[in-house]
């Protein structure tokens, strides 16, 4: 059962992914050329994804992997190139489209299928690891920690997720989203401290317990990766 603060938030990520952000979000997770701000987000978000790959172990052939807010799927096909049967779900039908369309050539017919749809739904199954890589960071503490829950209860080896960490940089960004008109807004980033996640993660109960942490920061990326480890 989904809070309604978590369903309100999902609801204004899909309007904004598939619709104002679609064209931009194309661009930055391409080749294509980008201003030095979006450069810095794409370094960072390149960096954040090999940090979450190297937590998963080298040899993943035949194992089920849940990419939770897949995006245009670039963890995903990397997953899947090292052996992984990789489920990847999005709520954006638009980046879910493209992420097909670029998997298309990838040879990976078999071993990697992408869903359009809430990444919580317990219908797409059990795997042994789920990732999360930044689509948790627009939602409260308490809804991320909850979100977390959900998915340890389908995993059975490990949780990797990020959230956007509590800093004076990106305290400073969110103020200065909130200059700009309303149909020109990302939906907003939702800081929180490493302590924080970690202390909601264990009062959920089901023996959740942070294992590795991670933060990348480079130019206006700022994101914090944590490990849940199940077995």
């Amino acid at each position: 059962m989904h809070s309604a603060t978590y369903t309100a938030r999902r609801g204004q990520l899909e309007h904004y992914f598939d619709r104002t952000a679609a064209e931009a979000w194309k661009r930055l997770t391409s080749d294509a050329p980008v201003s030095g701000i979006r450069a810095t987000v794409r370094a960072g978000r390149d960096e954040m994804r090999a940090t979450l790959l190297s937590w998963l172990p080298q040899d993943l052939r035949g194992v089920r992997l849940l990419d939770a807010g897949c995006g245009t799927g670039a963890l995903a096909v990397e997953a899947a190139r090292r052996g992984a049967l990789v489920t990847a779900v999005d709520i954006s039908p638009t980046l879910i489209g493209l992420a097909r369309e670029r998997a298309a050539g990838a040879g990976l017919a078999g071993t990697l299928r992408f869903e359009v749809g809430d990444m919580l739904d317990p219908a797409l199954g059990r795997f042994d690891h789920a990732v999360a890589m930044d689509s948790l960071i627009h939602y409260r503490a308490e809804d991320m920690a909850a979100a977390v829950a959900q998915l340890a209860g389908r995993a059975e080896r490990s949780v990797l997720f990020t959230f956007a960490p509590r800093t004076a940089l990106l305290t400073v960004m969110h103020a200065a989203g909130r200059l700009f008109p309303r149909g020109d807004r990302a939906p907003a980033i939702e800081p929180v401290g490493p302590a924080r996640i970690a202390t909601l993660l264990r009062q959920g109960g089901g023996g959740i317990t942070p294992g590795r942490s991670h933060r990348v920061a480079r130019g206006f990326y700022i994101s914090h990766a944590m490990e849940v480890r199940l077995a």
